[in-house]
């Protein structure tokens, strides 16, 4: 008996000179969208060499943007990694009213424009604000300083995490929290031993993307900082300050390294997605 002429192709798979259109456009795309204008606020940043642009970020308004971009992401990745899992495990292991409503608020900074977001604390914590009175009466202020710009920081990064945690704890079921529970496991212990060991990927992905998010963020810092030279300044504002003064140069300087701390997150996304792959494949093979 013989075969059928094409019998062994599978018409489910696409032609070779279709992958390889698809791949090129893809590597295209990317090149001309991300690695061409990446490469050229590189070449900007050192247009007049690399004194030029160490004394761009060496600059006491420049310091003062890092250490307050740095001070918001410290704050904003811990209570955003918290809210997440807890958030993730409420959403997942639960069933309660109104369940799909929290699901759609979570969702919400990611509909609503960060402008938006910083004009709602304008509201909230300015003059005439609802909260502003009782704050004033006991000497603290948001508005226009730190407190602010960690707030606005932390509304447009706090989806990240729970929207990396809620697919994968679905996908994981609760079989074996149930059976520790069974077993007289604490809630703790059930915790710590079952639950966070099955999402610290999903966890260190979110985390990645909420630092990057947050070092990166504009609209709505920009409009609850006051753009206090110094005080109030992040490195994504300090940027647009420089390129408005005509100090392109330096504005590109000083935008490389804010580039240069957004490559390192992918970088170690890059990594822990692959020492993740090597850990599911020893884990298949010893079992």
């Amino acid at each position: 008996m013989t075969d059928r002429p094409g019998a062994g192709h599978d018409p489910l798979r696409e032609p070779a000179w279709l992958r390889w259109l698809l791949i090129l456009m893809a590597v295209a795309a990317m090149g001309l969208l991300v690695v061409l204008p990446l490469g050229m606020v590189l070449s900007a940043a050192f247009g007049q060499g690399f004194v030029f642009w160490w004394k761009s970020l060496t600059t006491p308004d420049a310091r003062s943007a890092l250490q307050l971009t740095l001070f918001s992401a410290a704050i904003v990745i811990p209570v955003n990694a918290g809210f997440g899992v807890l958030a993730a495990w409420a959403l997942t292991r639960f069933s309660f009213t109104g369940k799909r409503v929290l699901l759609a608020l979570i969702d919400l900074p990611f509909a609503v424009s960060p402008v938006v977001a910083g004009l709602c604390l304008v509201l909230l914590f300015g003059n005439g604000g609802w909260f502003h009175d009782g704050l004033q009466a006991h000497g603290l202020k948001i508005l226009f300083a730190r407190p602010a710009i960690v707030l606005a920081t932390l509304f447009v990064t706090f989806p990240f995490v729970v929207r990396e945690l809620v697919p994968l704890m679905q996908q994981q079921g609760a079989d074996e929290e149930l059976a520790a529970r069974s077993l007289g496991a604490s809630a703790w212990t059930m915790f710590f031993r079952i639950t966070l060991p099955k999402i610290k990927w999903g966890l260190l992905y979110g985390v990645l993307l909420c630092t990057a998010r947050a070092m990166g963020e504009f609209g709505a810092v920009s409009v609850v900082s006051g753009h206090i030279r110094g005080l109030t300044n992040t490195l994504p504002l300090h940027i647009e300050i420089l390129y408005n003064e005509f100090d392109a140069t330096a504005a590109f300087a000083v935008a490389s390294l804010l580039a240069g701390l957004s490559l390192l997150t992918l970088v170690l996304k890059f990594w822990l997605e692959a020492h993740h792959a090597d850990a599911l494949a020893h884990s298949h093979r010893r079992h």
